[in-house]
This record gives structure tokens, sequence and C-alpha cells, in this order.
């Protein structure tokens, strides 16, 4: 049975085929080429390839590229210490809204793609895939700054969805003032494990894929980029063994058995250390996580 999951992980541990990967660069191509056309979009924005594809841990059911189209202006979103406002820190509202941003990005798409072409959803752009480009999901972003009291601040990106609230995310450091962020952070952890990191992200991505295919509720309850953070808080020694399987062995027996209490790793970081896995994420959410990478364990044949 090892034998048999060894030679399935090493294949899961690939990334996907030249011609997945043509289909993704001509997605990534195009919608640059759209937004390029649009001379203010082209002077006012950053367009960067984000998630999955861009960390290099994408398998082949994550059937979609995410591309980030950051505002470069003026306008930004902050994020104050506790008893600071936009006074504090001299800053004042932008007259540049976000809905505004959203309705030029989508002019210049569905000028390129065409209006069947293109979905306007709660959160992206998604630009329909065909025989020649995957599915894109094309994002409008503005710069979130956290400051700190000195008035000093760290960099990232906000995202304002439709239906209301903020998400912010740390993807990459996209300029010199930046700090490193979850790009970086992975890059250096697969180069401390000999490339066995994103690996083991891939493999347990896809196994997460083929148990939600088999109707596994726990599995259904992860996202791919959650795993990706989950394998970044083992520890490198997990990585340094022999084969797939036992990379993978080590690293689901020190995730499930730090995951049974909120002790031992309610103080775990997303990749980019710069947000919590748990902590200020839905009560339930280590108990999911433990579920599922028990069940992981179980459907390959490990017994805790």
């Amino acid at each position: 049975m090892a034998g048999e999951w060894e030679a399935k992980f090493s294949q899961w541990a690939q990334p996907p085929g030249d011609t997945e990967e043509a289909r993704i660069q001509n997605a990534i191509k195009g919608i640059r080429d759209a937004l390029d056309a649009d001379a203010k979009l082209k002077s006012t924005t950053r367009v960067f390839v984000q998630g999955s594809y861009r960390n290099r841990v994408n398998v082949r059911q994550d059937s979609d590229v995410d591309i980030g189209v950051l505002y470069t202006g003026s306008t930004f979103y902050p994020e104050y210490p506790q008893g600071t406002t936009d006074e504090t820190f001299g800053n004042s509202e932008s007259a540049y809204s976000v809905q505004e941003f959203k309705r030029q990005i989508y002019g210049a798409l569905i000028a390129r793609f065409g209006t069947s072409g293109v979905t306007w959803g709660d959160k992206a752009f998604d630009v329909h895939a065909n025989t020649y480009r995957v599915d894109a999901d094309v994002v409008p972003l503005f710069e979130h700054r956290r400051y700190n009291t000195d008035g000093s601040f760290l960099c990232g990106v906000e995202l304002r969805p439709d239906s209301g609230g903020r998400i912010i995310n740390w993807p990459e450091k996209l300029y010199p003032h930046w700090p490193a962020q979850h790009y970086e952070y992975a890059v250096s952890k697969n180069e401390a494990t000999r490339r066995a990191f994103k690996g083991v992200v891939r493999i347990l991505r896809k196994l997460r894929y083929v148990m939600e295919g088999e109707g596994s509720e726990s599995a259904k309850d992860i996202k791919g980029f959650l795993v990706e953070c989950l394998v970044h808080n083992a520890p490198n020694e997990n990585f340094a063994h022999g084969s797939w399987e036992k990379c993978v062995r080590a690293v689901l027996c020190y995730l499930w058995s730090n995951t049974r209490e909120d002790a031992t790793c309610q103080y775990w970081c997303e990749v980019s250390q710069l947000k919590y896995i748990f902590i200020g994420q839905p009560a339930d959410q280590r108990a999911k996580v433990n579920k599922f990478l028990l069940d992981a364990w179980s459907y390959i044949g490990i017994v805790p």
C-alpha cells in the first residue's frame, strides 16, 4: 500500500503539465492586454498574478487563475491602532470610489472578451474559459496600510466585496518598501526543505479534492489556501525524509497532533506571517481542520 501511495504522491507533487500551463499563460496575457488597452488603467494599476498559480502549488483541479489589479493612485485603505483616526496620521477620505474602479475594469474586460465572456461577481470578475485559456478571476484591489502608533505602516492589499466588508491579504512584496509576504515566505520554506514544502502542499491539495469528490464533508470545509498555510507551520524536519509518503505522514502527524487543542496552534500564522490562521476566525475552524487531518490520515491508511 505504501508503494501505491508513493507512486500517487510522486505524481501529485508535480505542477500541471505544459498544455495546462499554456492555457494559463494565455489567460494572463489576454487580461493584461485588455487592461493595458485602457489608458487610465494602464497608468494607475499594477497587474499581478496571485494565488496558487503564483505560489506554484496549483494542481489540475485548480481550474482558474487569480489576477490582482492593484490601484496605484492616491487611494488606500488604512487599519489604525485603537483610539486613532485619519486625522491622527494626516490622512483624508479619497474621492475615488471602489465602484468607480470596478466599473472601469469591467469596461476594459468586456471590450476585449464581450459581455458574454465576463461575469461581474461579488469579489472578482470571472473571465470565462475557452479552449485557448483557463477561467480567470480578476480581483480589483487597493493598497492596505496597517499603521503603527508612530505613523509607520505595513502595506498589503485590500478587497472590498460588493456585499460589504473588507478582506485584507498579504500576497507578495510588490514594492521595495513593502514587507516580505506570502510569496517570499513560501519560497524561503521551499528552499529550506529542498523543494519538499510545495510538493507536500500539492499532494494534500490534491488529496483534499479527491476526498471532496468522494463525499467527504470535512474536505469541503477546508480550502486549498488553508492547506498551504497549515503545511507551512510544520517544522522543516518533517520534510526531510526519503519519500513523499514519509513526508506526508510526518506533516499530517504534526498538524493533527497540534490542532487537537487551541493552546498548541492558536498563534499559527498564514504563510505571510502577518495574519493568524485561527484567531479572528469562526470558533469551530480549528475543530474542522483537525477533523479533516484525521480523515486524510484515515483515507491514506495511516492510524493516529
